[in-house]
Formats: C-alpha cells, sequence, structure tokens
C-alpha cells in the first residue's frame, strides 16, 4: 500500500522522512505497519489539538523504514515505532471513540527449534506451489483486496511507567488499486470510524507519492525482475542503511510482500527463491498463524533485538497462510520486559483477491 502524505509541504516531509530515518536505525526491526499506523494516528491527534484547521493525517500502510512523516514528529514526545507505543502524558493511542484500544492480552507462544537443514529445498517447495497458483493479472479499474487478522504486543509508557501492552486480534481489510492511487482501509486498530477511510491519492495539494520496494503498488512489482540474484540485489540497494543488518532488512522486505501485496504470478515465486539467498534463513517445524492453523516456518532472527520473523506455511500444500514475530532472546533496559516466547506480531491472510469496485468483497463479487 502507498503512504498517504495528505497536506503536507515538501520541507515537512523531508525534515520528517530524515527524523524517521534517524530514529528508525536504533530501533529493532519488529516494526510492523500498524505501529506505525497508530503512531500516525497519534500525531494527527496531537496536530488536531493544536493546529485544528490541520487536516487529518490519513492511517495506513507505510513503508517501514523511509516512512514520510509530518514534521510535527519532532515534537510529538515520545512516540516511537517498531514494536514500542509510547505516550508522553496520557493513556496510549486511542481510537476515535477515545477508547484505549490497547487492551489485549500479551501474547505467548512456545520457542519452537529452528535448524538450517532443509531451507533450501523447503524454499523451492514453496517457490512451485506459488509458481502454481492461479494468479491473473489486476485490470485497471479493479482493487486488490486482502483480508486478514491480526494482533501484536509493545511497550506502552505512560508517564515514567512502561507496561506491556497488547492489540486483541482483530480483522483487517485493505483495498488497493493496481497503480496505488486508491483504496480503503478498514482497521479498528487504526480507524476512527468502523466504516474505514479512504486511501485515495492524491492528496489536495496534488502530491502522489511514487511507488517503490517498500511502499509499492501492483504495478511497480509488475515491473519487477524475477531473476533472484538480480531481485536481491536490488533489496540490497535500495535498504541499504535500513533495520539492522541488510540480511534482515531484505528478509523483512520480502516478508512485507508476502504479507499484504499481490506480487504478480512470476514474482510471487522469485521471492521464495531470492530469500533462499539470504543468509541466516532458517526453518521452524512448527508455528501458528493469528487464525490458530499450524504450519511450517521459514524465519529469520534479528540479533541485535532478538526477535525470529517467521513466515508460516501450510506443510502440505506449502501455501502462505501468514507471519508472525516472536521475542526469541531477551533485550536490556525496558526491552527485556517483553520476555521470550512473547509474540510480538501475529497475522493471517484469509482472503486476497482481485474486485470489481472498492469496498467490495469477494462474496458480493458472485
Amino acid at each position: 500500500m502507498n503512504a498517504d502524505t495528505s497536506r503536507q509541504n515538501a520541507a515537512e516531509r523531508a525534515e520528517g522522512a530524515q527524523l524517521f530515518d534517524r530514529t528508525a536505525r536504533d530501533l529493532p526491526t519488529g516494526r510492523h505497519q500498524f505501529h506505525k499506523e497508530r503512531m500516525m494516528a497519534r500525531i494527527h491527534e496531537t496536530r488536531t489539538e493544536e493546529r485544528t484547521t490541520a487536516a487529518r493525517v490519513k492511517a495506513r500502510r507505510m513503508p517501514r523504514a523511509a516512512v514520510v512523516l509530518p514534521a510535527l514528529a519532532a515534537a510529538v514526545a515520545g512516540v516511537v515505532v517498531a514494536g514500542v507505543v509510547v505516550s508522553g502524558g496520557g493513556s496510549g493511542v486511542r481510537d476515535g471513540g477515545g477508547k484505549d484500544i490497547a487492551t489485549g492480552p500479551v501474547l505467548t507462544t512456545t520457542v519452537g527449534a529452528a535448524t538450517t537443514k532443509g531451507v533450501p529445498q523447503l524454499l523451492d517447495r514453496i517457490a512451485l506451489a506459488a509458481a502454481a497458483e492461479d494468479q491473473p493479472a489486476v485490470k485497471p479499474g479493479q482493487y486488490v483486496y486482502i483480508e486478514s487478522e491480526m494482533a501484536d504486543t509493545f511497550l506502552k509508557t505512560v508517564g515514567d511507567k512502561t507496561t506491556v501492552a497488547g492489540h486483541k486480534l482483530h480483522r483487517r481489510q485493505a483495498w488497493e488499486s493496481p497503480d496505488g492511487t486508491k483504496g480503503w482501509l478498514i482497521d479498528p486498530a487504526v480507524n476512527d470510524s468502523p466504516e474505514g477511510e479512504t486511501l485515495s491519492l492524491p492528496d489536495e495539494q496534488g502530491n502522489t507519492p511514487e511507488a517503490f520496494l517498500n511502499n509499492p503498488s501492483y504495478d511497480y512489482l509488475a515491473g519487477l525482475t524475477t531473476d533472484p540474484d538480480a531481485l536481491l540485489a536490488k533489496i540490497y540497494k535500495e535498504t541499504a542503511g535500513h533495520g539492522n543488518s541488510p540480511a534482515q532488512e531484505a528478509f523483512s522486505t520480502i516478508g512485507d510482500l508476502l504479507g499484504e501485496s499481490y506480487p504478480p504470478a512470476g514474482l510471487y515465486s522469485a521471492l521464495f527463491r531470492t530469500a533462499a539467498k539470504i543468509p541466516g534463513v532458517v526453518v521452524v517445524d512448527d508455528a501458528v498463524d493469528a487464525a490458530g492453523r499450524h504450519g511450517v516456518a521459514v524465519a529469520r532472527l534479528d540479533e541485535t533485538s532478538g526477535q525470529r520473523e517467521e513466515w508460516i506455511f501450510d506443510r502440505k500444500t506449502h501455501v502462505y497462510l501468514g507471519e508472525r514475530t516472536v521475542q526469541v532472546k531477551r533485550g536490556t533496559g525496558t526491552d527485556a520486559l517483553i520476555k521470550p516466547g512473547t509474540v510480538v506480531f501475529t497475522s493471517a491472510v484469509l482472503k486476497r483477491a482481485i474486485v470489481d469496485g472498492i469496498k467490495q468483497t469477494p462474496s458480493q463479487a458472485g
């Protein structure tokens, strides 16, 4: 999904991007999209309080390290992304009705054993299964529809006290046109209204952000190389300096494309062959997605954050089910509050389809 930089001027975008880039490089890569969206919502709240004429910053899927933020981010004390939500003096990020939504249970799991044995063979089988999937092209006027379930665990600071909190399992629905300029999002963790909100571009100043690797549209993905070596080189080049290591950032970049995008058929298979070339990739024999489905996982441990990102696949069909990030090693400082075995993020893709209208679901398509 493309970032909506509605009503931000060029100076704000440049300053915000530099601010976030400096911050993100010092944070663990357990940085999932809706943490960023909630931060954008919090920025919006503060902006509304201080400048009632300012426009709503649309909450949507944001690029992980090159996210564009308004200059106001510098004034929002203590708001941080990457598995941590901090509020300088309130009670956390709230939904549109003023109710604190950080009320879910802390999710935990047994940390499964990981091995490098069989990684190339498993990814080869997954790539073959992906190549065999029916992946029709998205035509102009159509929309990519993705329905998922997700939940997360994060650190929440109120005043001088930091605690572990969580957002309970909830459904997310996203629509996007192939060029990325039109869309809709329904996600109770980030929307003010249960009806969701538009993601359509350009904004009222006529700005239409261009798609890129960490913020792709379907049309952008359709233009990418399907050669694994060339694709990996592109990923390393475009994500240089982001994340805790080049290999982890490359792995996370591919993982993002698997979760909430619609890679064309040739690229979808190529993503798995590309992942096989990233050092440190392991297999976890049993992992569970947000819908409770067990499968085998392709994973990689971020040595800096101690978190392991796991892509979960059906054991028999090798179809992608979802992903989760598990705290494997204990951190230091306040990060130590998130104990090993904590599920920092979990998701399950329930439906991924092409529909003919915005807010239309596959069941309505006849």
